[in-house]
């Protein structure tokens, strides 16, 4: 199986699968919260797990908030944030269009409540631009939240730069750095975040793990009470999984640099034997500063879903978009805001590399593609049969 499609979710890297099974085969079920042995020894686990984190990040121990996906991170950071600090005199949100399908559907909720939610659009290659971001921080803005890296094109965005913007204007700022961890620099000393969110299994750790930091002075509002992570996440904490995230930050943090040049290498090779091969070949975002690992590649005349079944009967794993919204018909909402056509956001794959990816492994993919994207255009161009 060739595997390039690490932004849905990155292979378990050998190190934390180890850890989880000696962990496991260990016991590992205690209740961080219980005073007997077994509670103080997970609660011990818990807090040395929570302060190698914040050092990857650059932040206190306390800052940092175990949650179960950057799906809840982005809805605590949004929603949690939002209702501690909105009044009638400060009701506006600020984001964009691009933002991943669970941050977007955050915004909704708050604007179902009556947030005055502003949405952003990016300009043609992705790229959503500051001045339009500045032109919106209003004085009756509450909160404002850019993703770091879009996880479709993995075009970054100007979070540093509007992060801050917000901060002088005392306007909280979120960002959503699912797809950039493991990919760039990622602390809180590039960008100055009050929120920001992280998920374990985009950078090989466990699924069900994620991260939520929360700068001191910063109130949250739980959505689900309890008394653990501070009193902003109730829930028993899955210290196994946790203990994991924080090695897999470790191992991604350390390897980042290494691992930036040799993905962008293999990526812009890529791209470049695709446009040599292929005609009507077409890199979305292909021209603004992006993530090095991402290839979002438009295939004119061509239907990204047939063709991607044809990829895996070949044993090449791809997407069409956001992993959460495969399967459906609808085309992707980040190409779409992007200024093309439901026909071209359909004929778009999304190919996202990692550490395993090799030499070998590109010219097998490009091998793949000259066979099939010829095949599929014929089939797509193809006249249905008023019989059929």
């Amino acid at each position: 199986m060739i595997y390039w499609d690490y932004n849905a979710a990155a292979p378990l890297r050998p190190e934390v699968s180890e850890l989880l099974a000696h962990t496991y085969s260990q016991g590992g079920f205690g209740n961080a919260s219980s005073v007997h042995a077994a509670g103080r020894e997970a609660r011990a686990q818990l807090d040395v797990a929570r302060a190698r984190v914040a050092r990857v990040l650059g932040c206190e121990p306390k800052e940092v908030c175990f949650t179960a996906s950057g799906s809840e991170s982005n809805a605590l950071a949004l929603r949690g944030a939002f209702a501690a600090r909105a009044n009638p005199e400060r009701r506006r949100v600020v984001s964009s269009t691009i933002e991943h399908p669970a941050t977007l559907a955050a915004l909704a909720q708050l604007e179902r409540e009556g947030a005055e939610v502003i949405r952003v659009a990016p300009r043609a290659d992705g790229h959503v631009p500051l001045e339009a971001l500045l032109e919106a921080l209003t004085p009756d803005t509450a909160l404002c939240s850019l993703m770091w890296a879009n996880n479709e094109t993995g075009v970054l965005q100007p979070v540093a730069e509007l992060a801050r913007a917000c901060r002088q204007r005392g306007i909280l700022f979120h960002t959503d750095a699912v797809q950039a961890a493991g990919k760039v620099p990622l602390t809180l000393r590039e960008v100055d975040a009050d929120l920001l969110s992280l998920s374990a299994h985009k950078f090989g750790g466990p699924q069900g793990a994620a991260v939520l930091v929360v700068r001191k002075g910063v109130d949250l509002r739980a959505l689900v009470p309890g008394h653990q992570e501070g009193g902003r996440r109730g829930g028993t904490q899955n210290v196994p999984a946790v203990e994991a995230l924080a090695l897999a930050l470790e191992l991604a943090a350390t390897e980042q640099r290494e691992c930036a040049e040799q993905q962008g290498a293999l990526r812009d090779l890529f791209e470049r034997e695709l446009r040599t091969c292929l005609p009507g070949v077409i890199v979305n975002g292909g021209g603004a500063p992006r993530v090095p690992n991402t290839s979002n590649v438009r295939f004119e005349g061509v239907e990204a879903e047939t063709l991607l079944m044809a990829l895996d009967l070949e044993g090449i794993c791809a997407s069409s978009g956001a992993a959460c919204s495969s399967g459906t018909l609808t085309p992707s909402h980040v190409l779409l805001a992007m200024g093309l056509s439901p026909t071209q956001a359909r004929a778009s794959v999304r190919f996202s590399v990692g550490p395993g990816t090799t030499r070998q492994e590109v010219e097998h993919v490009v091998r793949a593609l000259r066979t099939h994207v010829p095949r599929v255009r014929a089939v797509t161009e193809a006249p249905v049969s008023r019989s059929a």
